[in-house]
């Protein structure tokens, strides 16, 4: 059995819809976790397969990408930001989402190469968007994210600044892989994954039963985040993880 870890925020619910359904075949143990925790369990040898951030592919012994999808955005993606309450030049620090490498890397490199601005950069830990005050902005993705960006009147979207910078479209986190898979299992995820995206308004019905739906959901999922990895998506990425070097 193939073991798998997606992503637990709002933007993974086409993949995970896809994935219940293999894990009711019996084909995949299935494990929600943090896009952190995603690629941790890959890189320890935990799980066959995680969507994982694109900043930590080259840190997965035998890493390689599968599936034609992806989380990505071609423009402003609305949950993953740098919230403030004074304009970049003001800003002295920044607090780092212990969620995700490859946010807090973009963040670094717009920092240095976009923005100008050399602060103080601090790691957050669990809560750590409280102390986000005064000149003390704070990188903050997913759902969080999603619930916080009107609490703020400075509002930078990481991946809309990002194409501002480049004229490029933004890849979060991509399926990695460590083994050689089945094409007949990718391919199998394939159709899944295309269900679940096809499906999204349906999914997004079941969730304003829960203590997780936002009142924008299916807008943010149809027309802010792009699931498809297309060769746009693969030569942004790519970019990405060059600059990533010069850090």
């Amino acid at each position: 059995m193939i073991k798998v870890s997606c992503v637990s925020y709002l933007n993974s619910i086409p993949f995970v819809s896809g994935l219940r359904v293999l894990e009711d075949e019996n084909l995949i143990k299935l494990s929600l976790d943090t896009p952190a925790d995603c690629a941790a369990k890959l890189i320890r040898g935990e799980v066959d397969l995680g969507l994982i951030p694109v900043a930590t592919i080259p840190l997965v012994p035998g890493g390689q990408i599968v599936t034609d999808f992806c989380i990505g955005a071609k423009g402003a993606v609305k949950s993953v930001t740098l919230l403030s309450e004074v304009p970049l030049s003001q800003i002295k620090t920044i607090l780092l989402d212990y969620q995700s490498r490859t946010s807090v890397n973009l963040t670094r490199i717009l920092a240095k190469e976009f923005w100008k601005i050399n602060p103080e950069w601090k790691a957050g830990e669990t809560g750590f968007e409280s102390q986000i005050q005064g000149n003390t902005a704070g990188v903050v993705i997913g759902d969080r994210s999603l619930k916080m960006r009107d609490s703020f009147q400075y509002v930078y979207d990481l991946s809309e600044e990002w194409f501002k910078f480049t004229n490029m479209p933004f890849v979060f986190a991509c399926w990695v892989t460590s083994r050689q898979l089945d094409i007949d299992f990718v391919d199998r995820l394939n159709s899944v994954f295309a269900a679940g995206i096809e499906t999204i308004p349906s999914l997004v019905a079941k969730l304003k039963e829960t203590d997780d739906f936002y009142k924008d959901s299916e807008d943010y999922l149809k027309n802010y985040l792009h699931y498809n990895l297309d060769d746009s998506m693969r030569k942004a990425m790519n970019l990405f993880l060059e600059k990533i070097k010069s850090l």
